[in-house]
């Protein structure tokens, strides 16, 4: 796009303006002068102002933005008051973005009066996945005309300069170009990225470093000029808001304040460096411009006492303002899901066995045909192959294109899109091919969503299904066999099931869809078709649509005889996935003497089920397919002795596979490596002497 300007800005655009930068001025200033008092880590929007007031005046109620930590006069401009602000700043309980939880300028809001605000995480450039979901989701709502708009929304997201460099970013730009998404990212480039400067850093800017992205239009600006940003920006915006296409907007600000009060300007930058920003003061320029249009040079006089003022009141009270009880400390982690107990035929009369991976596809048949907001997307899950387990198979031509698709090799975008889409209130189902490649998207299920719920106070819980095939058999090899469940369950803020059979598949994949939190489903692909001798119990009844499976219930398998328990002649083997075969087939060799639990989800776990049953055993065997030192195996035997000790007739034992880096392509070695009945018989064996 060119950037043909024609609009002049009105005074009292101008003035307003004046006033914000005024205000961000006067807070920099008692932030800096009361750094005893403002402890907590924090940036302000010191030479941004103009750019970023110019970009908050164009938005809407509809519209979103994605704020990042430098961001304030995005804030100030969109309606936030300096009170409110600095109860962040001070991690005040009445807080409204975080309620004392997070940094300043870390905002998260759903006013119906300002535009929406998803939760803004500190890790830079990683909110440019979830920004592009909330514009991926937009798209899908008027496309499917699920909500009528005033206006047209649009996305914004903001983010600085050296960011730009980050991989997640460029999948974000890669996908907001290919899918035409209505958003605008909106690069404030000041040419420092904390004490690197842009000739450490980069190639060149995010003008030019997006040329390559076919259909993401670009626009430059100076960023510290109001009236130029002013008209820059209604353009771009009437621009997105109108032909629902992507812009980049490459803005050139200056950097006047520290990076943060904890890094501060003396430490990196020379006297030459912070003369030549600060005479790009967007303040200054602005006040010249006003003087020479004839505003009256006592009228801006006031407007900056008076902010001083405004400041100065608003501190004061922030600082009396009650700080967050301690006992709020474990709220908002997950929002409350409806589904808690077991409802529906879990077995109809005269239904058909079915395998797992028929399972998914019928009770995500079940779901989309149900729910228009649901959808479903990953690499190869469209029309033509239907997944590479064909776990999605007949589903993309049932739903057609927009419904299920196949994404780039993104996994990062994959799972952190679905925070926005979530956020507009959509349903994203996901797929990550292979657990072994669920890496490159753990800073999206870290960083941002496992985190969304609690530091937003419970505004945006992420709610989504991550569904993941797992596990190892018949020589996957190294990369496409590996169990990662004690990475994910080291995330807090996340819920993970992993069923072993297809009725248990069917209702937990229903509970995770009416669950408001995120959910990553672990399906062995083992146990997908049933083909892994031992597993033919894998295939169940087909339970009907309504039944649903509350997580945190684990069931008991196999039960041990109860003259046996009572003689001390047994012992219990908690287990999951596949585990649950080696399990069943071991206990052949036992005669009653052998208790088998499926915990059936690993967050939440039904502590509460396994406490008990140790308690009557006395001996226990947590039995995982995992290599297991520093395992959730290991973490999980741990409070079991905690819990169970006065009744333990032996220490807890785990068993898992051996230690190696990755599961071995060979069958030989892979079968030394794995567990299997015949190593978990030796185990009960060496048990029961006890």
């Amino acid at each position: 796009m060119e950037n043909t300007l024609h609009e002049k800005v009105s005074k009292d655009i101008l003035l307003k303006a004046y006033n914000h930068m005024m205000l961000a001025k006067a807070m920099a200033d008692i932030y800096e002068e009361n750094r005893n008092v403002t402890k907590y880590v924090h940036s302000t929007s010191r030479g941004h102002e103009a750019i970023q007031l110019a970009t908050a005046y164009q938005l809407k109620k509809e519209d979103w933005v994605s704020p990042y930590y430098r961001d304030e006069s995005i804030l100030l401009g969109i309606g936030f008051q300096p009170y409110q602000l600095m109860l962040q700043l001070l991690a005040k309980a009445d807080d409204p973005f975080s309620g004392g939880r997070s940094y300043y300028s870390h905002p998260s809001s759903r006013d119906e009066d300002k535009p929406k605000i998803i939760h803004q995480s500190s890790a830079t450039g990683m909110q440019t996945i979830p920004t592009a979901g909330v514009a991926q989701g937009i798209k899908y709502i008027q496309d499917f005309n699920l909500q009528q708009f005033e206006n047209n929304p649009v996305v914004i997201c903001s983010l600085g300069d050296n960011s730009v460099t980050e991989g997640e970013v460029s999948e974000a730009l890669q996908f907001a170009a290919l899918h035409q998404l209505p958003i605008i990212f909106l690069v404030q480039d000041n040419e420092w990225g904390i004490s690197v400067t842009k000739e450490e850093a980069r190639t060149c800017d995010a003008y030019d470093f997006v040329a390559g992205f076919e259909g993401l239009g670009r626009m430059r600006v100076d960023g510290t000029n109001f009236s130029e940003s002013f008209e820059v920006m209604k353009k771009a915006v009437d621009f997105v808001r109108e032909e629902r296409k992507p812009l980049l907007v490459c803005a050139k600000t200056v950097l006047i304040g520290h990076h943060t009060s904890g890094v501060r300007r003396e430490f990196y930058r020379d006297e030459e460096d912070l003369t030549k920003h600060r005479a790009k003061d967007p303040g200054e320029i602005l006040r010249n411009q006003l003087l020479e249009s004839g505003v009256d040079e006592d009228l801006l006089k006031q407007i900056t006492k008076k902010a001083r003022l405004e400041v100065e009141e608003a501190f004061e009270k922030a600082q009396k303002a009650e700080d967050p009880k301690p006992e709020t400390v474990m709220q908002h982690i997950f929002a409350p899901t409806p589904i808690t107990e077991e409802v529906g035929t879990r077995e109809p009369e005269g239904g058909e066995k079915i395998v797992m991976v028929d399972a998914a596809i019928h009770a995500i048949q079940e779901i989309m045909w149900k729910h228009p907001e649901a959808l479903l997307y990953g690499q190869d899950v469209g029309e033509r192959i239907g997944g590479v387990f064909r776990e999605t198979v007949t589903l993309g031509k049932k739903f057609g294109s927009k419904r299920v698709f196949n994404t780039a090799i993104q996994e990062a975008y994959i799972i952190g899109s679905t925070t926005g889409m979530s956020a507009v209130g959509l349903k994203p189902i996901v797929e990550v091919q292979f657990a072994d490649y669920i890496y490159p998207g753990i800073n999206q299920l870290i960083t941002e969503i496992s985190k969304s719920s609690y530091l937003s106070q419970g505004k945006f819980p992420v709610s989504n299904i991550i569904r993941v095939p797992i596990g190892a058999y018949g020589g996957g090899g190294p990369y496409h066999s590996g169990s990662v469940e004690s990475i994910l369950a080291n995330i807090k803020g996340i819920k993970i099931a992993y069923p072993s059979n297809a009725a248990d598949f069917k209702g937990l994949l229903k509970a995770a869809y009416y669950d408001p939190n995120p959910v990553v489903m672990l399906e062995h692909k083992g146990l997908y078709w049933s083909k892994v001798p031992g597993t033919e119990d894998a295939k169940t009844i087909e339970p009907a649509e309504d039944y649903i499976l509350p997580f945190g219930k684990g069931k008991i398998v196999i039960e041990a005889d109860d003259k046996e328990i009572k003689k001390g002649n047994t012992v219990v083997v908690i287990t999951y996935g596949m585990g649950v075969y080696w399990a069943k087939e071991a206990v052949k060799n036992f005669n009653g003497k052998v208790e088998v639990i499926d915990l059936r989800t690993i967050i939440p776990l039904d502590e509460e089920l396994v406490f008990e049953r140790v308690k009557a055993h006395g001996k226990c065997i947590v039995l995982t397919e995992e290599q297991l030192n520093n395992s959730f195996a290991e973490a999980f035997a741990h409070r079991i002795s905690k819990n169970c000790f006065k009744y333990l007739d032996a220490p807890v034992e785990t068993m898992g596979a051996l230690d190696t880096p990755a599961v071995p392509i060979n069958l030989i070695l892979e079968k030394e490596m794995l567990p299997n009945a015949e190593k978990l018989s030796a185990k009960i064996e060496e048990m029961l002497k006890y």
